[in-house]
């Protein structure tokens, strides 16, 4: 009985639903970020470098043709996809990038932000602390 009274106050704290939350979004925001990747950037990358599409980029490894489609050439045996890698690490970056501006920016709220009045102490506080500066003497 304490386990599962451990694990539903771990469900039902804050963080865990916190967590949940972030990584949902997480998924959606890399979707998005992924289409922006393939469909926006790496077109206009390509488009830089004489029409380039980098994703169909790979090297056979199985002794398939080097002129197939990706996909058909990954039906056949292995291949060295590094122009699907090289996609991949631009979408990183771009992920990369906007968290750090997100980040940023909401720091740079955060400063705006007055810091909390200093509590005074309490009147019993002080008077204890009399009464011991007293006693030492």
């Amino acid at each position: 009985m304490g386990m599962l009274q451990e694990f539903k106050e771990f469900a039902i704290k804050g963080n865990a639903v916190d967590l949940a939350v972030g990584v949902i979004i997480g998924g959606a925001f890399g979707k998005i970020v992924d289409s922006i990747v393939g469909d926006l950037v790496m077109p206009i990358v390509g488009r830089v470098l004489g029409g380039l599409d980098f994703s169909s980029y790979y090297l056979p490894l199985s002794g398939q043709a080097g002129n197939l489609p990706l996909e058909e050439a990954r039906k056949l045996g292995a291949v060295f996809a590094y122009g699907n890698f090289i996609t991949i690490a631009v979408n990183f970056v771009l992920l990369a990038f906007i968290i750090f501006m997100m980040v940023k920016g909401i720091n740079r709220l955060k400063k705006g932000e007055p810091a909390p009045a200093p509590e005074e102490t309490p009147e019993d506080v002080l008077l204890l602390r009399e009464i011991r500066d007293s006693l030492k003497r």
